[in-house]
């Protein structure tokens, strides 16, 4: 039984609890949280909520810690974390900054531990189709591709950081780093970029970005937005390729070819779990988890979220954002 110690027990914290129970080799044993709703929560659950990690390492028998807190408190846990020999899982975005990034990696590295970054897209149906149509040449090449991820500004942020953009990057590195990590990992790192932005007020940053990825024989064209308006979250990619279209929107992946008709993929997850937060019940999130308990059980670094990919990512986002 692999022993996880979760740091942070908000939204997300709770939703990978939850998700841990349906897992058969993994335990959550504690909590690390500084605030008193969230240790009230935690024992409410039964478990024993600590205000450090090293306390709760010093206090519990631990094999993973998994930090679901904001982005600006990432290196820290994450460094301490390693420090104290226990295999990592943080959520994203890992970092703002690649040469962070870097520095955690390269403690991993030094420590002989494992060091995942919760990627969780990667873990759906309709990404792994992808993905395998891309990498067989089912339909020809990709010719042009576009992807969508905009609603309006986030309400959940507790304490304002969301919208500092030192502390989490803002719309880019909340919404469109999901799309860029899709981007990457399924047609490699882009040889070139550019974008547009705008927003209503450039103290508060940016609210909307257009970024045209190029590649040798292609482009990816994506756009991401926090509208200040009561816009729902919406979501979806068209990936044109030379014998047909791939179109994924409200959750259904639909293949469009010349005088058929369209064929939609079954995307369905075996296990769904609910999340509590803004999301339907989902599989992803046991599909992410399982696949780390694997990689620590087996002892097996993960194949499916690559460390450069995700520096690559960090790296585009950065010029993005921190260069004006």
């Amino acid at each position: 039984m692999i022993r996880v110690g979760l740091v942070g027990f908000g939204g997300m914290g709770k939703v990978h609890f939850h998700n841990y129970k349906e897992i058969s080799n993994a335990e959550v044993v504690g909590v690390v949280t500084e605030s008193a709703s969230g240790t009230k929560e935690a024992e409410e659950f039964g478990l024993p909520a600590f205000e450090s990690i090293r306390e709760l390492v010093e206090n519990l028998d631990v094999d993973v810690i998994d930090i679901c807190t904001p982005t600006f408190l990432h290196k820290a846990q994450v460094m301490e974390a390693l420090s104290l020999e226990k295999h990592v899982i943080v959520e994203k975005p890992m970092a703002l900054h690649r040469k962070d990034a870097e520095e955690m990696y390269a403690l991993a590295e030094k420590k002989g531990k494992f060091l995942f970054v919760a990627q969780v897209l990667r873990f759906t149906k309709d990404v792994q189709i992808l993905k395998e149509i891309v990498q067989k040449g089912t339909l020809g090449k990709p010719l042009d591709a576009y992807f969508e991820r905009v609603s309006g500004k986030p309400s959940w942020s507790q304490g304002g950081w969301l919208f500092d953009k030192e502390k989490s990057g803002l719309v880019a590195f909340d919404l469109h780093i999901h799309d860029l990590d899709l981007i990457i990992s399924t047609f490699g790192k882009p040889k070139k970029f550019q974008y547009t932005s705008n927003g209503r007020n450039k103290k508060e940053g940016q609210e909307q970005y257009r970024i045209l990825y190029e590649y040798d024989e292609f482009s990816v064209c994506a756009e991401t937005a926090w509208y200040h308006a009561e816009y729902p979250f919406t979501q979806r990619f068209r990936i044109y390729f030379e014998h047909g279209l791939i179109v994924q929107e409200k959750g259904v992946l639909t293949l469009y070819k010349k005088d058929q008709e369209p064929f939609v993929y079954d995307t369905a997850d075996e296990v769904l779990v609910s999340t509590g937060i803004n999301l339907p019940p989902t599989g992803m999130f046991y599909n992410e988890l399982s696949h780390f308990m694997s990689c620590v059980e087996e002892g097996k670094p993960s194949e499916v979220i690559q460390e450069r990919e995700i520096l690559g990512s960090i790296e585009i986002l950065e010029k993005i954002v921190f260069t004006h």
